[in-house]
């Protein structure tokens, strides 16, 4: 369950970053907007790290459902969209798919 936790992280300091450039580029804001951006960004790839997987594309496979649920939530919190029932399905099935990939049986090479 830990690695939950280091999913929802990196999330937020991903997409946060990822959000200051947009703020940047497609708002007009001030360039400095790329200062913590570039600091999000750089704790993202370090947070990231700290998930307990044997192979680190497995990690970021099953990363990747949790990231869909937090870029939901932060379009909910911070931009004020409230999303679609659909979009909640999706993000179930794919939170669904990223605790196969954690914990699902491996097979055995040998």
């Amino acid at each position: 369950m830990i690695n939950y936790f280091w999913f929802f992280l990196a999330a937020l300091f991903e997409i946060g970053g990822c959000y200051a450039f947009y703020l940047w580029l497609r708002l007009g804001k001030s360039a400095w907007w790329i200062v913590p951006a570039l600091l999000s960004l750089t704790v993202f790839g370090l947070i990231l790290t700290r998930v307990e997987a044997a192979y680190a594309g497995r990690a970021y496979a099953a990363y990747g459902g949790i990231y869909i649920v937090s870029s939901l939530l932060w379009l909910a919190l911070v931009e004020r969209i409230r999303p679609l029932g659909s979009d909640w399905l999706g993000a179930l099935l794919c939170v669904l798919g990223a605790t196969i990939i954690v914990f699902g049986p491996r097979l055995q090479q040998g």
